[in-house]
Formats: C-alpha cells, structure tokens, sequence
C-alpha cells in the first residue's frame, strides 16, 4: 500500500507539462531515496516563487517588482516593442542577445474554442501602451500556429490607426535545414515569406 504522502508528492508532479504518473512516480522516489536535499531546495524555491513572482505592471512578463528589468533599463530602445506569447519566448530572444527593444507579453494566444478571447490576452493594455508610448515598429513574434497567426492579424487589425510599422518575424527552413526534410507548411510559409537576396 502506497504511502498517502507519496502519493500525492506524484500526483503533484504530474502537474507539470509532459510529465505522466510514469515519470512523476521516479522523479518523487528519485528524491526521496537520493536527494532529499535536493529535494527540499526544490519545495523551498517553488514557494518563494509562487509567493513573489507576478506580472511586470507594464509589459505583462515575470518579475518580483512592479516593472521589470527590461522594461525599468534606460539601455532599451523604446522604439522598437515586440510582442510575445509567453514569459518563454521573451527569454528566447533575450537568449539571442540581437534584440534591444521593449516586450508585451499576451500570455497566450487567441483560442474561441478553448474560451480565450482579447480581454484575456490584456489587448486593451496593448492598445494603451502603444498610443502612450507610439512605437516606430512592433514586431508581432506570436507562433507560427494557426492561433499565433489569428493572433497576430488580430493585433495588426487593432493597430490599424496607429501610425506604427508592424512587422511579422520570419518562419520557415531553420538554418542548416535540407528541403527535403522539411515539411511542406514550413516550406509553403518560407516561400510566400520570400526576402530580397542581399548580394
């Protein structure tokens, strides 16, 4: 008979995305068996995480402050605002350290069928940063999925009377990628997505 603190210290790690009760089950004996240091760090840093981590009141990331450190860095050019679905994709970009504008960070993307509609993506607040602080050019950096697209032209749509130029990230054969292993979606986006060959 299973112990009932056991069971639910799986049950709780099977709230975490791609983890099954497989995997939940050896992760929660790996660390009563061999770390539970390790597992204490663990139970510890998700508390003051869940406790002190909120939404950046202007563009919607991570933070522990009112505004984060991106959006509080005199170093960012305020013209340039990329729009995002998630805290991740922000990290992405950071990650590539060719981006020095501002974010907005939607925390999903438009889905009528699973109840998401603008209100939830904070568009309103989009609508209010971007006439407060007029952007020369937005970057609409939402997935290459059909609810990323719907999102992006949703945006785009919105922002129709601002005098902003909108620009939508390239998609299409990743770099070091042979044709004939890509599938025919991809190639179809990177084709119509087309740039100039700089000679």
């Amino acid at each position: 008979m299973q112990s009932p603190l056991i069971k639910k210290l799986i049950e709780a790690f099977t709230c975490l995305p791609g983890v099954g009760n497989k995997s939940a089950q050896r992760m929660a004996y790996f660390l009563l068996e061999r770390n539970r240091e390790g597992g204490e760090q663990l139970a510890e840093a998700l508390v003051a995480a869940m406790n002190g981590v909120k939404h950046c009141s202007r563009c919607r990331d991570f933070t522990e402050d009112d505004l984060c450190g991106i959006c509080n860095s005199q170093a960012r050019d305020n013209s340039l605002l990329c729009i995002v679905e998630s805290p991740a994709d922000v990290f992405a970009i950071e990650s590539t350290a060719s981006f020095k504008g501002k974010y907005f960070v939607l925390m999903g993307h438009l889905s009528p069928l699973d109840g998401i509609g603008p209100e939830d993506l904070g568009l309103d607040q989009l609508k209010r940063l971007v006439d407060e602080e007029k952007p020369v050019e937005i970057i609409l950096a939402t997935n290459s999925t059909v609810e990323g697209e719907a999102t992006a032209h949703f945006i785009s749509e919105m922002l129709k009377k601002n005098e902003v130029v909108l620009s939508r990230i390239a998609s299409g054969v990743p770099l070091g990628g042979e044709l004939e292993y890509i599938d025919g979606g991809t190639l179809m986006h990177s084709l119509s997505g087309r740039q100039p060959y700089r000679r």
